[in-house]
């Protein structure tokens, strides 16, 4: 007992090193090494290295969830999950990155995000070769390959590869958007989409192109801008040979041609061909103004209303003259300024 007391180590794993102040501590970690799971699931076959691990895993089954958040009454399978989960509500973020700033609930989720600035994904698919910065990631990645979706929605039918995803798809059927942002009262479906939109009140655009400087606010926007110095545009269009940079692109414009429009307003039955535009749309009838300018509080619609409005504080002229130099705010500006014909 006194080696707890005073911190001393004096059992070591001859595999890798490690320390350890009891022997039974030892006895566990080795069992990493020899591979050795003694405690097997009886609902599923599962097995792991400590009863205690079972029997954390027994609750998947039986759905018990003793810790409850008295906040929001969610409730969760173990102590330390739902104290993590009490920082969505008090807003603790005690892991600090030294490189940007940006400051997380949890260790792990700064040891991801160092990966953004170090570029490292030990991860590699054995298939095709693709390299991924977290192990779940490669998980379920690899199910592309072998089409594995064993979580089915009672709804609607739909499969799933992962449980987490089947959860997210069910608040479709529920309405349920347990997170919302403190700055406009948005509701959100997952945690991931409101750190996403946070970053329009927050201006953080984390993910920076090497080449000309530019900033995102998602890696999935930095990816695509990269594309635009390459020159690729690998989609084409077969209706008039247009290309794009994206699937996503191409399948957008060729609703175009086929007049296809399937998102409706369920205020006016106005329809429109991207959802995008149809939420820009909502708004008339809501009358949400979920961006808000930091300078004066006035909120507004639109993010590029936003845009255009913080130049008055911040009296930005982006767009510029090629003959005389001289700069404008709005575009609108600078074309009535060459209508002008002041240079011929």
């Amino acid at each position: 007992m006194s080696m707890i007391h005073t911190g001393e180590k004096s059992l070591t794993c001859t595999q890798c090193g490690k320390s350890f102040s009891q022997l039974s501590n030892l006895n566990k970690h080795m069992k990493i090494h020899t591979g050795e799971k003694p405690f097997t699931c009886t609902q599923c076959g599962k097995s792991f290295i400590q009863s205690s691990s079972l029997n954390l895993h027994m609750m998947i089954h039986t759905g018990e969830k003793p810790f409850t958040c008295t906040q929001c009454g969610k409730s969760f399978i173990q102590s330390s999950s739902l104290n993590l989960h009490m920082r969505i509500h008090t807003g603790e973020k005690p892991f600090r990155c030294t490189q940007c700033g940006k400051s997380f609930s949890q260790s792990s989720s700064l040891n991801l995000h160092m990966r953004i600035h170090t570029g490292k994904k030990p991860f590699t698919c054995t298939q095709c070769g693709k390299s991924f910065n977290q192990s779940s990631n490669l998980n379920q990645h690899m199910k592309i390959h072998t089409g594995e979706k064993p979580f089915t929605c009672i709804q609607c039918g739909k499969s799933f590869s992962q449980s987490s995803n089947l959860n997210h798809h069910m608040r479709i059927h529920t309405g349920e958007k347990p997170f919302t942002c403190t700055r406009c009262g948005k509701g959100f479906s997952q945690s991931s989409s409101l750190n996403l939109h946070m970053r329009i009140h927050t201006g953080e655009k984390p993910f920076r192109c090497t080449q000309c400087g530019k900033s995102f606010g998602r890696s999935s926007q930095h990816d695509i801008h990269m594309k635009s110095h390459t020159g690729v545009r690998e989609y084409v269009c077969f209706e008039c040979e247009k290309t794009f940079i994206t699937s996503g692109e191409l399948k957008l414009h060729q609703r175009n041609h086929a007049g296809e429009k399937p998102y409706k307003c369920s205020h006016c039955d106005k329809r429109f061909n991207q959802s995008e535009h149809l939420k820009r749309h909502e708004r008339t009838h809501t009358g949400e103004k979920p961006y808000m300018c930091s300078h004066c509080n006035k909120r507004f619609s639109q993010l590029p209303h936003l845009k255009t409005h913080e130049r008055i504080h911040t009296g930005e002229k982006p767009y510029r003259c090629d003959q005389c130099l001289q700069s404008f705010a709005h575009l609108v500006q600078l074309k009535k300024h060459m209508d002008q014909k002041l240079h011929t």
